[in-house]
C-alpha cells in the first residue's frame, strides 16, 4: 500500500541518520516535518525537498532538550499536516566529559548530564507527544493510529567503558521500547528501536569514520533505511530492538529470566495483568482497578 499522503515528524532531520530517513520518506510521498537545532540546514533541506514536488516539507528550530520548544515544533507539524502518522526521535549527541577528574579539588562539581537530556529525556518527551497525539486519531486503513521509530545504539545492550553516559542513555531507550512497545499495539500504536553500530554521521570525527571504513567496520546507512522501511505500512511489530551492523541485521531479545518466578513477574504483557503486577509492586491496590487509557474510538 502506498505511503503517499502520510506525514512524519523527525527530530534531528537535517543531518546524519535523520536526514537519510527524511529523504527516504519524502521519496515515498510522505510529508515530512524537520525539527532540528540547525535552522539553516533544516530550512535548506526542506526547500530542496519541496522543490522535488514529491511531498511537502516543513521545518522548525528546536532544542529537543527543551520541552516547550519540542511542544511548539510538534504543534507546528500538526498545523502543517493535520495528522501525524510517523514519529522519529532521532536527534542525539555524543559523550561529554561528564565528571571532573581533579583530585586536588576540595569542592563538589555537578556532573554534566546533557547527553542524558538529549539522548534519553528528549526521546521520551518526543514519544510522549507522539502517543498523546496518536490517541486522538482514528485508526488508518492499515489499522494503526501511528508509529514511533526510535534510534538507540548498539551501546544500548553492550558495555562501552569509554562512553558511560551515552551508554546509559541508550540502555534507557532500549528498555523503554521493549517495555512500552509491548503494550502499545492494543491501542493501534507501535514503538520500535533501531540500534546501529558505527554509522557515518556528525557525532564523531571524519578521521574516526575513515579508519572504521578502512577496516570494513562502518555500517552502511542503507542498512538502517532498509529496517526503517520494513516497519512502515502494514507491519505490526512493536517493542522490537533491531541491531544493525557492518554485515547485517538481527533482532535483540530481552535477557532470559533467571528462573520461572522471575519469568512470571517480568513476563506478563496483558494490560490487566500488568495493572495487577503494578499493584503488587507498588503496594497500592488502586492500581489494580485502573481502566485502560482513554483513546479515540
Amino acid at each position: 500500500m502506498s505511503e503517499a499522503g502520510k506525514s512524519a515528524f523527525i527530530t534531528g532531520g537535517a543531518s546524519g541518520i535523520g536526514k537519510a530517513v527524511v529523504k527516504m520518506l519524502s521519496e515515498k510521498g510522505v510529508n515530512v516535518f524537520i525539527a532540528d537545532y540547525n535552522t539553516v540546514a533544516a530550512e535548506s533541506f526542506a526547500a530542496e525537498l519541496n522543490g522535488t514536488g514529491k511531498a511537502k516539507a516543513a521545518f522548525a528550530h528546536v532544542d529537543v532538550s527543551d520541552w516547550n520548544q519540542l511542544v511548539e515544533a510538534f504543534e507546528h507539524a500538526i498545523a502543517a499536516f493535520e495528522k501525524i502518522d510517523y514519529v522519529y526521535p532521532i536527534a542525539g549527541i555524543g559523550e561529554r566529559k561528564w565528571m571532573t577528574n581533579k583530585p586536588s579539588l576540595h569542592s563538589w562539581e555537578a556532573p554534566d548530564l546533557s547527553t542524558l537530556d538529549v539522548d534519553l529525556k528528549a526521546v521520551l518527551n518526543t514519544c510522549s507527544l507522539a502517543i498523546q497525539h496518536f490517541r486522538r486519531q482514528d485508526l488508518n486503513k492499515q489499522g494503526f493510529r501511528g508509529k514511533i521509530f526510535c534510534v538507540s545504539s548498539v551501546c544500548g545492550f553492550y558495555a562501552v567503558p569509554t562512553l558511560p553516559i551515552y551508554t546509559a542513555a541508550k540502555y534507557g531507550v532500549t528498555g523503554f521500547v521493549r517495555s512500552y512497545g509491548a503494550h502499545l499495539p492494543t491501542e493501534g500504536i507501535t514503538l520500535n528501536a533501531i540500534c546501529p553500530n558505527v554509522v557515518r554521521t556528525a557525532i564523531s570525527s571524519s578521521d574516526f569514520y575513515d579508519k572504521c571504513e578502512a577496516e570494513n567496520l562502518l555500517t552502511p546507512m542503507q542498512s538502517l533505511l532498509d529496517v526503517f522501511e520494513s516497519l512502515l505500512g502494514e507491519d505490526g511489530r512493536s517493542g522490537q530492538i533491531f541491531e544493525v551492523g557492518p554485515h547485517g541485521m538481527q533482532t535483540r531479545d530481552a535477557p532470559e529470566p533467571m528462573d520461572a518466578d522471575t519469568g512470571v513477574l517480568m513476563g506478563p504483557r496483558n494490560p490487566r495483568s500488568m495493572r495487577k503486577l503494578n499493584a503488587l509492586i507498588l503496594g497500592d491496590r488502586r492500581w489494580a482497578n485502573i481502566t485502560d487509557v482513554e483513546i479515540k474510538k
